[in-house]
C-alpha cells in the first residue's frame, strides 16, 4: 500500500471516528442496543486511568487535552527501556537520535531543531514525578520503576515547571506504600546476549513511614559493528551497559502532611550509537565502514522531595530537586574510513574525529504552589516556580589529512598556545548558566452540571549569562577567541505571557467535548560562537548570520477534542483536531564565516492534523488498541537559510577548498557561502511524519492452573523531512513498520510468572532518524531502530 494509500485510509477512519466521538445520539443508541452493556456483549470495562495532566489528579477521560497514559504493564510487553521506545506507540510522537546522545523528542513535529547546543531548551519539556530534566541526554535515565509515562500534546503554556511548545511528558515512578509489604524480581535474557533485570521492595517501617527501593541492569552486545577499527575489526556499536536505581522514603505523619524524598541514579558506559553515513558502500545496515572507536558515558543524578499539608480546602505543596550530569561521549564524525572520507571531502581530509564532548550541568528547581482539594464547582491552582542550572561544554574535533586519527582529547589546562591546540579544527570551552522563574494560576468553574470552564496564565522570565569561547583552526591555526581562557559573553532575557482558556461540555457521563486555546513558549538563548565575534552578522554587520543571541519562539494552538465510552465501557474513543500557528522556531544553521554557525529563528510556521486513540473490549478475555495521527506543517514566512552541506559545496566548487582555502581567502569564500542562502517558505517542518499510527490485540484468560496472555503489536511511522532545508535524499526520512510479540503465562498463587517478547519481529532496518552533522564534517547518517529482539524472561512477584 502507497503512503498515500494509507493516508487516505487512514482519513477517512479518523473523520468516521470524530463523527461517532461528537454525536451523543450514537453514543445513547449503542447503550439502548446493548441493553446491559457489557453484560451482553461479554465484554470487561475499561478501567479508569489517573493522570497528573494538570497538576491536580484527574481521570483521563476527564482531562480536557489530548494526552496519552503508557502504563508500565504497556512498556513491559513492548519491551521499552528507554523513551526512543515510545516511537509509534503515542500519536504524533517522534524520538529521533541525533549525534552523541541525544534525543530530539518533538510531539505534532514540535520539538528541537537545535541538537548539539545544550544551552538550549526543548519544546517537548521532560519531566519526572513533575520535576523538569534540564538535558535530553538524561532522558536515558528515566524509566526505572516507573508506573507510567504520560504524555501531554500540545503546548503547555501554564502549570508546569517548565512551559513548552510541543507538549510535556511526565514519568511517574512508583511510590513507598505503607500498606504492605511488597516487592518483585525479574530476570531476562535474549539474543545479542542481553540481560535485562530489574527488582524493587516496598517496605512499611511503621504506619506512618515506608521506603522503597528499585535496581535495574540492561546489557547487551552491539547491534551493529565498525569494520575499519585497527585494534578491533568488529568494533561493537549501539551495545549496552546500563545500570540504575531509586531509592524513596516517604512519611505521612498525619493525614494532612505527607513527605517524599527520592533519589534516581543512572550510568550507561558503552560504546558509541551507530551512524550510518549515507555514502557507505557496504550495503549491510548493521556493518558501518567506520575506523573511529567511538564510546558513550552517561552518569546522571537526581535528588528531588516534595512536601504536602492539607490546609483544609486547599493543599501546599513544594517541590525541590537537584540535578546533575556528566557526560563524555566520542564518534566518528565523519562516519568514514580515511579512503572514503577522503574521496568525499575531494582530498582535503582523512578523517573527522570528535575525540571528546564532554557536558556537565548542575541544576535547581524549587516550586510552589497551592491547590483546591475540594469536590466544589471551582477547581484551581496558583504557583511560582524557579530554575537554575549552569551548563559546562567542552568538545575537541579534529579534522585532518595526517595520518593520525585517534589524537586524544586535550586536558582544559592546555595553554592556548600549546603546540598540540594547533592541531584541533574545532574546540569549544563554554559555562552557560540559565536562570528562570515563573508564576502561574489555573482555575476550572463547572458553570453548570455539564459546561466548565477552564483559564490559565502563566509569566516567564528566562535570562542566560555565563563564559563561552570557541577556538577553529587548521594548519595557520587561526582561533576565534583566548582558547581556554573564555572571556564573559553577551547575555540576553526574555519575558512572556502564556495561557489557555477551553471549555468542555459532558454531552452525556461518559461522552466529552472540549475546545481549547493555548499558548506556549520556548526561551531564547545564546550563541557562543557568534557571541565571540565569529560570524558573518558580527564579522561583516550583515542582516543575515547567526546572531550573538536567538529569540524565543512561541506556538498559538486551537484544539476540538472528544473524549468517548460506549457500550458499557468497553469501548473508549478519543479523537481531537488542532490548528498551530507557530513563530520564531528556532533550527541550526550554518554561517558564512566558517565555525560561526548557530541557532536561528525561522519567523512563520502553521501546523494542522488529527489523531485518534481506541480501546476496545468486546469480549472478557479479548482488547483491541489502536493510535493514529494525521499531520501536515510548513513555514509560511520567508527566510533565506544557509546549509552546513551546501555552504561547503559551493566554497569547495569556488576553489577555497578546506579552512586554509577560506582564510587564505576570506572576504571572497563568505561571499560565495553566503550566495548559498535559500528560502525556506513553503518547506515541511522537520520530524512530522504525515502518518503514524499503531494497532494492537491482545488476548486474557484462565489456562490450566493460571492466566495466558498473548498480544500482538504493529507499529507503522511515516516518511518526515529530517532538517528544516527539505534538501532531497539528504533529508528524506523513509518510513517504517514493525511487528511486536508478547506472551505470558502467571502461575496462580506463587507470583511467579514467565514471558517471551519478540520485538521487530521481521527484521526490519527501519531508520529512526537521519542525521546531517551542522558543525563538523557535514556528513549524513542514519540511526536505525534495533534488530529483531528476542527475550525470556522469569519474574516473581509478592
Amino acid at each position: 500500500m502507497t503512503t498515500n494509500a494509507r493516508f487516505m485510509g487512514a482519513a477517512g477512519v479518523s473523520v468516521l471516528a470524530l463523527l461517532a466521538a461528537a454525536c451523543p445520539s450514537f453514543a445513547w443508541a449503542a447503550d439502548a442496543d446493548t441493553a446491559d452493556g457489557a453484560a451482553a456483549e461479554g465484554g470487561g470495562p475499561i478501567g479508569e486511568i489517573v493522570v497528573s495532566a494538570e497538576r491536580t489528579n484527574v481521570t483521563l477521560q476527564k482531562a480536557s487535552l489530548s494526552v496519552t497514559a503508557v502504563t508500565d504493564d504497556t512498556l513491559n510487553k513492548a519491551n521499552i527501556t528507554e523513551i526512543t521506545g515510545l516511537n509509534g506507540t503515542v500519536p504524533g510522537l517522534v524520538v529521533a537520535k541525533s549525534g552523541g546522545g541525544e534525543r530530539m523528542i518533538s510531539i505534532r513535529g514540535i520539538g528541537s531543531e537545535t541538537p548539539e547546543n545544550p544551552s538550549t531548551q526543548p519544546g517537548v519539556s521532560f519531566h519526572i514525578d513533575g520535576v523538569y530534566i534540564f538535558n535530553s541526554i538524561a532522558a536515558n535515565a528515566a524509566f526505572i520503576d516507573i508506573a507510567q509515562v504520560e504524555v501531554l500534546r500540545g503546548p503547555q503554556g501554564t502549570m508546569y515547571g517548565q512551559g513548552s511548545t510541543g507538549g510535556t511528558i511526565n514519568v511517574v515512578s512508583k511510590q513507598p506504600d505503607t500498606s504492605a509489604l511488597s516487592g518483585s524480581v525479574n530476570l531476562g535474557y535474549g539474543n545479542y546476549d542481553m540481560f535485562k533485570s530489574d527488582a524493587a521492595i516496598n517496605v512499611p517501617i511503621t504506619g506512618t513511614l515506608a521506603i522503597r527501593a528499585a535496581g535495574q541492569r540492561l546489557r547487551h552486545d552491539g547491534y551493529a559493528k565498525a569494520t575499519d577499527v585497527a585494534a578491533d575489526a568488529d568494533y561493537e556499536l549501539d551495545d549496552a551497559d546500563e545500570w540504575g536505581g531509586k531509592l524513596a522514603v516517604k512519611w505521612t505523619p498525619t493525614d494532612r502532611i505527607s513527605v517524599l524524598l527520592s533519589t534516581i541514579q543512572y550510568k550507561g558506559d558503552q560504546n558509541a550509537t551507530a551512524q550510518k553515513n549515507i555514502l557507505d558502500p557496504n550495503p549491510d545496515p548493521r556493518e558501518l565502514t567506520q575506523d573511529f572507536p567511538g564510546k558513550t558515558y552517561i552518569r546522571t543524578q537526581l535528588y528531588y522531595g516534595v512536601v504536602r499539608f492539607d490546609l483544609g480546602g486547599a493543599t501546599f505543596s513544594s517541590i525541590t530537586s537537584y540535578q546533575k550530569l556528566h557526560s563524555d561521549l566520542s564518534w566518528d564524525g565523519d562516519g568514514l574510513n580515511r579512503a572514503l572520507f577522503a574521496e568525499a571531502s575531494e582530498g582535503l581530509y582523512t578523517y573527522d574525529h570528535i575525540a571528546s564532548w564532554e557536558q556537565n550541568t548542575r541544576s535547581w528547581t524549587q516550586e510552589y504552589n497551592l491547590a483546591s482539594n475540594g469536590d466544589g464547582p471551582l477547581r484551581w491552582i496558583v504557583g511560582g516556580v524557579y530554575l537554575r542550572s549552569k551548563n559546562g561544554n567542552y568538545i575537541n574535533e579534529y579534522r585532518d589529512d595526517d595520518g593520525a586519527g585517534l589524537n586524544p582529547p586535550l586536558a582544559t589546562s592546555t595553554p592556548f598556545n600549546d603546540a598540540a591546540v594547533k592541531a584541533l579544527t574545532y574546540a569549544e570551552l563554554s559555562g552557560i548558566v540559565r536562570e528562570a522563574y515563573a508564576g502561574y494560576a489555573q482555575g476550572s468553574l463547572a458553570v453548570t452540571d455539564a459546561l466548565t470552564v477552564t483559564a490559565g496564565i502563566r509569566y516567564n522570565h528566562d535570562k542566560y549569562s555565563g563564559v563561552s569561547d570557541s577556538m577553529s583552526g587548521g594548519v595557520s591555526g587561526q582561533t576565534s577567541g583566548a582558547y581556554l581562557q573564555p572571556a564573559r559573553t553577551v547575555g540576553t532575557s526574555t519575558g512572556r505571557l502564556t495561557g489557555k482558556f477551553a471549555l468542555d461540555y459532558q454531552l452525556t457521563p461518559d461522552n466529552m467535548i472540549y475546545a481549547s486555546y493555548t499558548r506556549g513558549f520556548k526561551p531564547g538563548g545564546i550563541n557562543s560562537s557568534a557571541a565571540s565575534g565569529n560570524s558573518s552578522y558580527t564579522v561583516f554587520q550583515w542582516d543575515t548570520g547567526v546572531k550573538p543571541t536567538y529569540k524565543p519562539e512561541t506556538l498559538d494552538s486551537i484544539e476540538i477534542g472528544s473524549k468517548n465510552r460506549f457500550f458499557g465501557d468497553t469501548l473508549q474513543i478519543n479523537a481531537s483536531a488542532f490548528y498551530y500557528f507557530y513563530k520564531d522556531l528556532q533550527f541550526l544553521e550554518e554561517d558564512a564565516v566558517l565555525f560561526g554557525e548557530g541557532i536561528s529563528n525561522a519567523p512563520k510556521a502553521e501546523v494542522y492534523g488529527a489523531e485518534l486513540e481506541m480501546d476496545w473490549h468486546p469480549a472478557q478475555q479479548l482488547r483491541l488498541e489502536g493510535s493514529l495521527s494525521l499531520l501536515q506543517g510548513k513555514f509560511t514566512g520567508d527566510y533565506m537559510a544557509l546549509s552546513a552541506t551546501t555552504a561547503g559545496a559551493v566554497q569547495n566548487a569556488a576553489g577555497y577548498l578546506g579552512i586554509t582555502g577560506f582564510y587564505a581567502n576570506f572576504y571572497a569564500a563568505s561571499l560565495v557561502r553566503e550566495a548559498a542562502r535559500v528560502n525556506i517558505n513553503g518547506n515541511k517542518i522537520p520530524k512530522m511524519p504525515s502518518v503514524q499510527g499503531s494497532a494492537a490485540v491482545s488476548w486474557t484468560g484462565e489456562l490450566g492452573p493460571g492466566e495466558f496472555t498473548a498480544r500482538a503489536q504493529y507499529i507503522y511511522r511515516g516518511t518526515f523531512q529530517s532538517r528544516v532545508f527539505n534538501t532531497p535524499v539528504q533529508d528524506d526520512t523513509p518510513d517504517y513498520s514493525q511487528v511486536n510479540l508478547f506472551a505470558s503465562y502467571a502461575i496462580a498463587d506463587t507470583g511467579i510468572s514467565v514471558s517471551a517478547t519478540v520485538t521487530n519481529l521481521f527484521d526490519k532496518d527501519g531508520v529512526n532518524s537521519r542525521f546531517t552533522d551542522p558543525y563538523g564534517s557535514g556528513q549524513v547518517s542514519d540511526t536505525y531502530i534495533a534488530p529483531r529482539q528476542a527475550i525470556f524472561s522469569v519474574g516473581y512477584k509478592f
